[in-house]
């Protein structure tokens, strides 16, 4: 009887024990006072990482430009997100200046080390079309970023090139009131976002039949070659009206008026670089009626276009009625900053802690190309 009291006695005491340990606080949690509570931050990352890892590789023909070494950089980046992760290994990079032959070959070399994916900044709107879809049959996911191909089962990542020349394209004609005479300096021809721009230029300008254009030339997106042109232009039009132009062709474009200094500076179009921001700041010290647009082209599409490479190489499916574009494969992407006199400070805001060379920028998170894109 005494034994049968004793157990009783300690079966109710583990049982008080039980319940203080079940109204206290859990061993794991640090409590915080009420006011400071927030919700669990959104870790934004794929699913968890695959048996085997990812490669992805990268086909780049042009090196000669700022923004393909900070595509190159960005790619690089973001890229180690995904390895610290375990989902991917390094990037194989064919990256060098050369012709249509060339990048092909940069494909085929990415082929034969069975990549996993590409993505690819494309030379030519055609001539890699055949060696692509090579790619595409192999199983390999292809994407070409910056730039839209038509090419069938090839997705695209990129703003959409012709709206972009047409926001400055706009500017400009209202700018100069609907009349008077300009020139153009593009980029390569033939390259698909050139093709796509001028394209979008002349579309503005068939709406605005009193703005003669006089002479349109290469300025092979170098900043250099296009001062020469543009010092060329000046010399053959002195009296230019305004002149149309794109990239870090614009920043010599303006450095060619500066130098030449004209009675009457010609309206003309700049860049999303911090450069050409700085520079419109030189010149509106002596001219303070000075005023441009500077659309940004974002180098960040094409890690954009890696985050979505990633997550369709982790099974995750495309909401293809969000997709657009010539083949109803392009992820557009929103151009990021359009900066004109009203919010120039915004863009010297951003160039602050920036180089010279940094372009304006934006890259999608993992949540927002998820919430953007996939099912």
């Amino acid at each position: 009887m005494k034994r049968k009291n004793i157990f009783s006695l300690l079966l109710i005491i583990g049982l008080l024990s039980i319940a203080l340990v079940a109204c206290g606080p859990k061993a794991t949690e640090t409590a915080a006072p009420a006011a400071e509570a927030t919700e669990a931050p959104v870790v934004e990352e794929p699913t968890e990482a695959p048996a085997e890892k990812f490669t992805i590789g990268i086909s780049n023909p042009f090196i000669s430009s700022e923004y393909r070494t900070q595509m190159i950089a960005e790619l690089i980046e973001v890229n180690k997100e995904y390895m610290d992760q375990g989902i991917t290994n390094e990037l194989v990079i064919e990256s060098a200046d050369t012709d249509v032959a060339g990048q092909i070959q940069q494909l085929q070399n990415l082929m034969a080390k069975n990549v996993d994916a590409i993505l690819v900044n494309p030379g030519d709107v055609n001539g890699l079309n055949a060696t692509l879809e090579e790619a595409v049959s192999k199983g390999i996911i292809v994407i070409s970023v910056d730039q839209e191909l038509d090419v069938p089962n090839v997705y695209n990542v990129g703003i959409d090139q012709k709206e972009w020349a047409k926001t400055s394209a706009q500017w400009l004609a209202e700018k100069m009131g609907g009349t008077g005479n300009i020139v153009e300096i593009e980029g390569f021809p033939g390259h698909p976002a050139n093709v796509a721009r001028m394209n979008g230029v002349d579309e503005v300008l068939a709406n605005y039949p009193d703005i003669k254009v006089l002479a349109k030339d290469t300025g092979k997106w170098d900043e250099a070659t296009g001062q020469q042109v543009m010092s060329n232009f000046l010399a053959a039009y002195p009296n230019l009206d305004g002149y149309w132009t794109q990239d870090g062709m614009a920043i010599g474009a303006l450095q060619a008026v500066m130098a030449a200094n004209p009675a009457k500076f010609p309206i003309g179009v700049g860049e999303g670089r911090c450069q050409f921001l700085k520079l419109w700041q030189d010149v509106l010290k002596d001219h303070p009626d000075f005023d441009t647009i500077a659309v940004a082209n974002p180098p960040g599409v094409s890690p954009t276009g890696l985050r979505i490479a990633v997550h369709m190489l982790m099974g995750e499916k495309v909401d293809e009625t969000k997709l657009g574009g010539v083949n109803g494969l392009s992820f557009v992407i929103p151009v990021p900053v359009v900066i004109t006199g009203d919010n120039l400070q915004e863009g010297l805001d951003i160039c602050k802690d920036k180089p010279d060379a940094y372009l304006l920028d934006g890259i999608m998170t993992d949540q927002e190309v998820v919430d953007a894109f996939f099912k």
